[in-house]
């Protein structure tokens, strides 16, 4: 089925995005290739006179499908720059031909093209908005747009930025560009990033009576008043800016992990004035060459092509039937647990929570009631899924409590000793062959399963703090680990829509082998007597995103040391930081 569907209305090409099999239209080729064949249909249609893109959802776009930068041709080869320099110049044209809308080179002759937006119009979505000749949104007042990629490393990738910085002030630009801030609608009217507010009824309405307003009138926007020939459009080949993006860091504001991406937009803001198809141009190598340079390089390989695989199942075992968790139980009511009986619950998994005395149990509710109204707060939830969630989670001091458990996830102190006795308890209450995980930051698997009464179901399951905001999870096999142990975690963190990592059994496994030594070294640092806002403050413009102590302090101080003592224990002298 096609994502956009075209239909006429008194002349209007009326162009809806739906994607059937999402519930927010997010744009990857296939989507892309569709919408242009719309504009082309409406475009050449005399009987046509102006095009309205909308959504059939809530909202308008999410966004890019960051996998499918890896779909594009030839993206893995020696000529990768230059065939993503093709692939993304496409999204630069079709936006292009939007903006332009059939225009002749006296700039006549094309149709007015209106974009209305009832919610959320994100990344590329948002960069559709802006090509078009007026944006008028809703009065939703959760309603709002951005480029909230940019976090993750990923730039727009269809002329948007040398588009906004003729638009819009530079200080709004650096907030949505370089910072990947929101803006609501009220303030995009305020500030002239939109053109008109009206109720959802009236937005269609609206549009089209502004289209039959304006068929004769100069639609053309401001920076194109003055076009060069098209021999200066987007056909230029790709050209490398190593030494380019070396000198603008050197004079970036920005600093640490997105320098090359301020230098990027310093750059083009200087040059704004220049003839618009060369900004666009200029834009799109620019783009290019930062995607495929060092950090950013890395980054898109991590998030936009492994995390999407992982998230698929890339690690899991063949032959091992998926069973979806129906009940989990959780073995302390800290705030670890507290944290995995929110995210269980939220997908519809029933959820025992234990611990040793009632006072805990209470804290841990306590811990969830707060994630509640949080989510409550943020429009995460209605008020009935808030109450549902809560009411999945049965807490307990009883280990009888656990039968009918599917999954028992521990997530008590970093003690051996206590990891043993409660492995113990609930394995004495629980079914033959029901997959036992631990949620140990550090301790080694293999070490710990020997308390099992089968260690061919034991298995790391490491969360990280705070549970409801970070996505990713370790999955530890010991020695023994059974492979329909590996299939039924990584069903589960999928099943909770978190992104799983396959990691070995060793200290600290993957992400506390780089955690832990950057906060040790603050630590030292602070023993040393340097001031604690100099630590974080430098590590910040090396281009972290908190600094060591900040870090410590919101995975819990009191965790941190139990890690430190309980590592000081297991390797004696050999272990430099306690």
């Amino acid at each position: 089925m096609a994502d956009f569907h075209y239909e006429i209305n008194d002349g209007v090409a009326v162009i809806s995005w739906n994607t059937p099999t999402r519930n927010m239209n997010i744009m990857d080729l296939k989507s892309l290739s569709d919408l242009e064949i719309k504009i082309d249909k409406a475009l050449s249609d005399n009987d046509v006179i102006g095009v309205i893109i909308t959504s059939g959802k809530s909202n308008f776009s999410g966004g890019l499908d960051l996998g499918c930068i890896s779909k594009i041709p030839g993206i893995i080869s020696e000529n990768f720059q230059e065939n993503l320099f093709k692939g993304l110049k496409v999204f630069t044209n079709l936006t292009r031909k939007i903006e332009l809308a059939g225009m002749n080179n006296k700039n006549t002759d094309g149709k007015p093209i209106v974009c209305t937006l009832d919610g959320d119009a994100l990344g590329v979505g948002f960069e559709i908005a802006l090509s078009c000749h007026k944006i008028f949104v809703s009065d939703n007042p959760i309603g709002k747009l951005g480029f909230p990629d940019i976090l993750i490393g990923m730039p727009p990738v269809a002329g948007s930025i040398s588009r906004l910085i003729r638009k819009i002030d530079k200080d709004l630009c650096a907030s949505l560009l370089q910072n990947g801030e929101y803006i609501n609608f009220e303030n995009a009217i305020k500030h002239g990033l939109v053109d008109e507010m009206k109720s959802s009824d009236d937005l269609i309405p609206f549009a089209m009576q502004w289209i039959k307003s304006n068929l004769k009138k100069n639609i053309i926007k401001p920076w194109d008043m003055e076009r060069y020939s098209s021999e200066e459009k987007i056909l230029k080949k790709f050209s490398s800016l190593e030494d380019e993006i070396k000198q603008a860091n050197k004079k970036s504001s920005l600093k640490g992990i997105h320098s090359s991406f301020g230098a990027m937009f310093e750059d083009l803001y200087k040059n704004k004035d220049i003839n618009f198809d060369k900004a666009l141009w200029a834009e799109l190598n620019w783009l290019v060459n930062i995607l495929t340079h060092s950090t950013q390089n890395s980054m898109v390989k991590t998030l936009h092509v492994h995390k999407p695989a992982l998230e698929k199942g890339a690690s899991r075992p063949s032959g091992v039937e998926h069973v979806p968790i129906k009940k989990v139980g959780i073995l302390g009511a800290g705030m670890m647990g507290a944290g995995i009986a929110f995210v269980s619950a939220k997908v519809g998994v029933d959820v025992v929570l234990l611990d040793q005395n009632q006072e805990v149990v209470d804290r841990g509710l306590l811990s969830v009631k707060r994630m509640l109204d949080q989510g409550l707060k943020r429009n995460k939830f209605s008020t009935e899924d808030a109450k549902n969630i809560f009411e999945r989670i049965l807490p307990t001091v009883k280990y009888e409590d656990l039968n009918g458990c599917d999954l028992i996830i521990e997530a008590v102190f970093e003690d051996p000793k206590i990891k043993s006795l409660v492995t113990k308890s609930a394995e004495a209450e629980v079914s033959e062959g029901v997959i036992f995980a631990t949620n140990t930051s550090t301790l080694p698997i293999s070490e710990l399963a020997k308390a099992s009464c089968d260690q061919s179901k034991y298995i790391g399951i490491h969360f990280f703090s705070p549970v409801h905001l970070m996505n990713l999870v370790e999955i530890i096999k010991g020695k023994k680990t059974s492979n329909k142990a590996v299939a039924v975690a990584l069903d589960f963190v999928k099943q909770i829509k978190k992104t799983p990592i396959v990691v070995n059994d060793e200290r600290y496994f993957y992400a506390n082998r780089c955690i832990l030594p950057y906060i040790n070294e603050g630590i030292r640092m602070l023993d040393e007597g340097l001031d604690p806002g100099l630590i974080d403050d430098a590590a910040k413009l090396m281009g972290m995103p908190v600094g060591p102590l900040q870090l410590a302090d919101e995975i819990s101080i009191e965790l941190c040391f139990k890690i430190m003592t309980a590592t000081r224990a297991a390797m004696g002298d050999s272990y430099p930081y306690s």
